[in-house]
């Protein structure tokens, strides 16, 4: 028997708490960001083309602007850590190191915004960020201000070297100094990451503040690391689903699609789970040179418009069984999209009844369902007693999305078809 583990009832009663009023992230965030793939490497004298420099960014918004990113919907291209001088400047202001990014910041800007695309930069709330550059404790209005002029275009505030009694009063500042500027900045926070350890975090404020927040560990190119993300998520989702909504998103950090780690299933499966929480797609990458297939998934528009559906509801593991689980999320028109997880790591392909998914009931009288993942595939229209099965492999999820035929739709397709 399967462990339900969310009811459908309470799913559809969702109503996301309020959202920080800057009128971003109405859909989650999509873009590339640096960390998972380059980290910290500032070392341009031996490794030109890998380390964190104004050269990286642009060749990744070239690529992003050529090669159909943007059209996909990826449009953030986004620092991370060890941009920054080691220093502040003699006003006070962050200074973007000179030798790596000799043009400095505004220029880069000015460059991505040519190619259509954005710019997102990172600071800390604390004294220094997690590789030791200077933070923003103390500046968050100096800092805010040095981000609009130079036309940034989102903010990844991380949490070190803070006390943690302390993070909410430095969110919070921050969003406000933001605001103040005048310009639309996107707000990605790691709030509750730092204060779990301590105590559950007020998600209300949380989403009044910030318009994207990281729940739980950095992920690592492993599948060990993407499913134990999985796995906190789904233990946590009573408490973090609730807070997600248009304007303000949980993020499960990024998509490891196409680098070294995963089987081309497992990176299936993080597409796949990814689109289902509603999380914002930040890929982390080398986009200069990613196999055909890692990209087919990555710009997968069937994907993609499960992940950007405008309803903005998050999904949530509704059952387990026999290895498997199920991830259910309720789109726009009534639809459902259904990811069906095969946790085993061991034999062959296994099949799996599509009947058994919770979210099926929509199937009453009819349903029309379509499979995205692994492959794109009409099965037709089904019912309540399908004995449709679809098959799983090792570690992979096949995707679903389900659309129901009402009764009233159903009588009118009859009368066309005997005129």
């Amino acid at each position: 028997m399967f462990r339900v583990v969310c009811l459908l009832a309470v799913m559809a009663l969702w109503s996301p708490a309020e959202a920080l009023d800057n009128g971003l992230a109405l859909l989650p965030p999509m873009g590339w960001l640096h960390w998972e793939r380059f980290m910290c490497n500032t070392d341009c004298d031996t490794d030109p083309d890998n380390c964190i420099s104004e050269r990286l960014y642009m060749q990744m918004a070239d690529v992003m602007a050529k090669e159909g990113w943007k059209e996909a919907g990826y449009q953030y291209v986004c620092i991370d850590d060890c941009w920054p001088s080691h220093q502040r400047d003699a006003q006070g202001r962050l200074q973007a190191d000179p030798k790596r990014f000799p043009g400095g910041i505004k220029k880069l800007a000015d460059y991505v915004h040519s190619k259509g695309l954005k710019l997102g930069i990172y600071a800390d709330v604390g004294k220094n960020t997690c590789a030791g550059y200077p933070g923003s404790l103390g500046y968050y209005e100096t800092d805010a201000q040095t981000f609009a002029d130079w036309e940034v275009d989102l903010l990844k505030f991380d949490g070190c070297y803070m006390d943690w009694k302390l993070l909410g009063e430095g969110y919070i500042n921050m969003s406000k100094a933001l605001n103040k500027t005048g310009r639309s900045i996107l707000y990605s926070c790691e709030w509750p990451l730092y204060e779990w350890p301590f105590q559950q975090p007020n998600y209300t404020a949380i989403r009044e503040t910030c318009n994207s927040w990281r729940n739980y560990a950095d992920v690592y190119d492993s599948w060990s690391s993407v499913k134990s993300i999985t796995a906190w998520t789904n233990d946590h989702e009573e408490v973090i689903v609730p807070a997600a909504g248009p304007g303000g998103w949980n993020d499960p950090d990024m998509l490891v699609i196409g680098n070294f780690g995963l089987s081309h299933d497992q990176q299936e499966s993080q597409m796949a789970l990814w689109a289902i929480m509603a999380a914002p797609l930040l890929v982390s990458n080398d986009l200069r040179d990613i196999c055909p297939r890692s990209k087919e998934l990555l710009q997968n528009r069937h994907i993609i418009s499960i992940s950007q559906d405008p309803l903005g509801q998050q999904g949530r593991c509704t059952a387990k069984r026999d290895s498997f689980e199920v991830w259910e999320r309720t789109l726009s028109k009534n639809r459902q999209a259904v990811a069906v997880f095969n946790k085993q790591e061991i034999g062959g392909p296994r099949r799996f009844s599509l009947a058994e998914a919770p979210g099926w009931r929509i199937c009453d009288p009819q349903c029309n369902v379509t499979q995205v993942l692994p492959q794109y595939k009409e099965l037709g229209v089904q019912t309540l007693q399908t004995k449709t099965s679809v098959s799983v492999n090792p570690s992979g999820t096949t995707l679903l999305t389900v659309t129901p035929i009402s009764r009233d739709f159903k009588l009118y397709w009859r009368s066309k078809t005997t005129l």
